[in-house]
């Protein structure tokens, strides 16, 4: 059984940053033909010899086992829990296990939001498969695009773009938390690390202080924390200073000197480029805002 919607975007839409065209759900039983009738043309694919798309799709197998292959994966076994994405321009094929069921979901997309993810190294080619276990939350991300797609009411392409992009910003991390999880003295760690440096803003805390503390070498430490939190510890703790200070600018009569010191910024102007660079404007004119 095959559930499938197609969608037009006008040129308006298209400004957006993200559109989506197809929106569906496969559920095979063991022995039903596959690829299953009712897609659109350039949809539809012989296995054997596979296809290329002018878009991004994003698959989720929320039963069964196949295999996926594509110009940068050899031939790979996905099972139920697995997500896999394709690209556009990239060669790519995929089928059930003979004798297996096969249910699964699926929504594709094109856009400059989803390239930019792409150059920015997000997404890949090369990394097309992601391992996220079973998920309500995705597959209700899923229904509620099947849903919008079928209703197609006015600016349901904007909705239906705002679901494309929390789903494979849910896939992302659900699969980035996986990962870490699977580490739980990592996790804690950098727990700990977090929670030394957001109760000590106030204090001249380094970041080799905190590595000293919790028994590791500072450029572990580091490592572990960028891959965990996408930032330094120095940078984190430098934004949390930041926001520390618009919280002084705003209830209290410190100067702006009094403030710097305070947070341990090297000096009033260093204090002053970084709140800048981060905010836009200077803590003077911060002030003159908030109060």
């Amino acid at each position: 059984m095959q559930e499938s919607k197609y969608l037009v975007a006008n040129e308006k839409d298209l400004c957006w940053g993200l559109t989506v065209s197809t929106v569906g759900r496969d559920a095979l039983k063991p022995g039903d033909p596959y690829p299953t009738e009712g897609h659109a043309e350039g949809y539809y694919f012989n296995p054997d010899k596979g296809r290329i798309l002018n878009e991004y799709q994003i698959l989720y197998l929320t039963e069964g086992e196949g295999v996926f292959r594509s110009e940068h994966i050899a031939e790979t076994t996905i099972k139920s829990g697995d997500i896999f994405m394709l690209f556009p321009q990239e060669w790519h094929t995929y089928h059930p296990v003979s004798g297996k069921p096969w249910e699964s979901y699926w929504i594709g997309f094109k856009g400059k939001n989803m390239d930019d993810r792409v150059s920015a190294g997000f997404l890949s080619p090369a990394k097309p498969i992601f391992h996220i276990g079973f998920s309500e939350e995705v597959i209700s991300l899923y229904r509620e695009a099947k849903d919008a797609a079928d209703a197609e009411e006015p600016y349901s392409q904007q909705l239906l773009a705002g679901i494309a992009n929390h789903l494979v910003g849910l896939v992302y991390s659900l699969e980035r938390r996986l990962i870490l999880g699977r580490n739980n003295n990592q996790v804690k760690l950098i727990n700990m690390a977090r929670l030394l440096i957001r109760d000590n803003l106030d204090n001249n805390l380094t970041i080799q202080d905190v590595a000293q503390r919790l028994g590791v070498s500072y450029s572990s430490l580091r490592k572990l924390f960028k891959e965990f939190t996408g930032v330094s510890p120095a940078l984190y703790q430098q934004d949390l200073r930041l926001q520390r200070a618009k919280e002084l600018l705003s209830t209290t009569n410190l100067s702006i000197k009094e403030i710097a010191f305070s947070l341990h910024f090297d000096s009033a102007d260093y204090f002053s480029t970084k709140f800048k660079h981060k905010t836009g404007v200077s803590p003077g004119q911060f002030r003159k805002v908030m109060q």
